[in-house]
């Protein structure tokens, strides 16, 4: 009974440590990226190779199942597939680093060749964990012009001219230039505008825009009825971005409507899975987000919200806005999508809280179940990988004693 319990605790225990170690990354960001679990899964499958080396290749084998549990997590809690690469990915390095970590250990003929070759696999385990995750976005050559008219700090900080995180990524697609005044913007020649809670503008300034995108421009407009950006700046101080949208005017003139006010904070998922964090959004009616017109030769995309560029809402870590990894929201990258580039942005996102704590219960029982079995099939496997037999005396002998 002792040793049944033992062997289940051996196959289930790795696959439970590699899940609850990955969780922490993924509740920081909300993705459910396999990638997320590679290093716990890299880090206790050498342990369980050095671990397991001489009691068997079945075994060691059967501990790999550890990773199902994860992968089992991603799936429930995203309602959907793990992306196949980040899987396969995350399968090759809990092998890479079993098999590794049990060849290091074997102390058998041709030791030296067997610890070269576990030395390779672990390496190869950890070259995988670490490129194989999506790479910080690095900018394209070409970038087209990009105007960007605002009143919030997406240029600036309390220290002087600092790029928000938003503008950072915005950079590696576009040539990013900030305008003060609308009528400037047939003498910049670009032909994508970002408009983002601009102050009061002049009814020539309306005109202008107006005119720019009938022209052919692409503009993304970002209208808030109830900006919640943190600012310093005192209420009524020039410099801060105005507490509601100035825009009516011209979004009227375009055709432009809007229902409700979505108070408070949510994730709101696109139509293809997309996430956006919002703040005090403002639906369209029929409870649409995101509002497309043709406005002459040119178009318009209009969300009724701008703290959703707000860095909190969008970015875990802000040190490393390139790094897709660390997102919380799919953001930048569809900012950038509205605008004509492209960044990847196919990630999963973890759904309701209910779905959390659904994926993790079926991960924990699918590891103690494959546990379960896997002591049952190899209950028969003794130390160097052959099975137990029970030895047959002849009749009328019987087993020596002492």
């Amino acid at each position: 009974m002792m040793a049944a319990l033992k062997r289940v605790l051996i196959l289930w225990l790795p696959g439970l440590a590699i899940l609850l170690a990955g969780l922490q990354r993924a509740f920081a960001t909300g993705q459910t990226d396999p990638w997320d679990w590679a290093w716990p899964a890299l880090a206790v499958m050498a342990a369980m190779g050095l671990l397991l080396a001489r009691q068997g290749w079945p075994l060691l084998a059967w501990t790999m199942g550890a990773v199902v549990s994860a992968l089992l997590f991603c799936g429930v809690a995203a309602g959907r597939w793990p992306d196949p690469v980040a899987a396969t990915g995350l399968i090759l390095v809990a092998s890479s680093a079993a098999f590794g970590g049990a060849l290091v250990r074997q102390g058998a003929p041709l030791r030296a060749k067997r610890v070269a070759g576990g030395i390779a696999l672990l390496a190869l385990a950890a070259l995988l964990a670490w490129r194989g995750p999506a790479q910080p976005i690095e900018p394209v050559v070409d970038r087209p012009a990009l105007a960007v008219i605002t009143a919030l700090p997406l240029f600036w900080d309390a220290q002087g001219r600092a790029d928000a995180a938003i503008v950072t990524v915005l950079r590696t697609r576009f040539t990013v230039q900030p305008i003060d005044d609308a009528q400037q913007l047939e003498l910049s020649r670009a032909r994508l505008l970002l408009l983002v809670q601009p102050r009061a503008m002049t009814p020539e300034a309306l005109v202008a825009v107006d005119r720019w995108v009938r022209g052919g421009g692409r503009a993304v407009v970002l209208a808030d009825p109830l900006l919640r950006w943190p600012s310093d700046l005192p209420m009524g101080d020039r410099r801060r971005a105005p507490a509601t949208s100035l825009l009516e005017p011209l979004l009227g003139h375009w055709g432009f409507a809007f229902d409700r006010i979505e108070d408070g904070e949510r994730r709101w998922f696109l139509p293809d899975g997309a996430l956006l964090t919002l703040s005090g959004a403002q639906m369209a009616e029929g409870g649409d987000l995101v509002q497309r017109k043709r406005i002459g030769r040119g178009e318009v995309v209009l969300l009724g919200d701008a703290d959703l560029i707000d860095d909190r809402l969008w970015l875990a870590d802000p040190a490393r806005p390139l790094d897709p990894r660390v997102w919380s929201a799919d953001t930048p990258a569809r900012i950038a999508q509205w605008l004509g580039a492209a960044i990847p942005d196919d990630r999963r996102w973890m759904r309701e809280g209910a779905d959390v704590v659904a994926a993790l219960r079926w991960a924990i029982l699918a590891g103690l179940g494959w546990a379960v079995m896997g002591a049952g099939l190899l209950r028969g496997v003794r130390p160097g990988g052959g099975t137990r037999t029970k030895k047959v005396y002849p009749e009328g002998e019987a087993p020596e004693s002492g």
